[in-house]
């Protein structure tokens, strides 16, 4: 599988850094929008739940979005990881470092793939919360579904722009450093 991987992005490098780059943009710049503009002007529909019916339906219009992106995201971040060669150029065979500045550069990589599987557990959680706001709106139970939402809005999203921008500062190193 190594072997594949790396002849893969050997043979397909723009393809590939492209389909990534271009799936961290869409996801962090969904949330960047969704957070600063579309939640400022759902703020501004007076009745409580019309705001919020409109808000599940906008997080699910995003979600339905974001989704096959971040599937390629990680996808492709495996396969960059693999194929530019990160743990060949720090660790031997026995896993013995060969190199501390690509060990270092191994342990920033891994670093990336962490925020970015932090943010996708995070997206399952807004989308299960979201979910479960759309049920408590469907039962005429506001209180449960402004619970549901206000915590994706406060602190989840947010959460995973600053994680997103972070990772993205990230790859431009990796790449800058490689």
């Amino acid at each position: 599988m190594k072997d594949f991987m790396v002849q893969l992005f050997a043979d397909y490098r723009t393809p590939i850094v492209f389909l990534h780059v271009l799936s961290a943009v869409v996801w962090v710049g969904g949330m960047i929008a969704i957070r600063f503009a579309v939640h400022q002007s759902c703020a501004m529909i007076a009745d409580p739940k019309m705001r919020m019916e409109r808000a599940v339906h906008t997080l699910r219009r995003l979600f339905t979005i974001v989704l096959p992106f971040v599937i390629v995201l990680i996808v492709t971040a495996v396969i960059m990881a693999v194929g530019l060669g990160f743990r060949a150029a720090a660790l031997d065979e026995m896993g013995n470092v060969i190199d501390a500045n690509a060990m270092n550069l191994y342990k920033i990589v891994h670093l990336k793939e962490a925020i970015w599987l932090v943010m996708a557990i995070n997206l399952g959680a807004m989308m299960f919360r979201r979910n479960q706001a759309q049920k408590a709106l469907a039962n005429n139970d506001l209180g449960r579904a402004k619970s549901m939402l206000e915590v994706i809005s406060k602190y989840m999203v947010p959460l995973n722009i600053v994680l997103g921008v972070i990772a993205i500062f990230i790859g431009v190193f990796l790449r800058n450093a490689y």
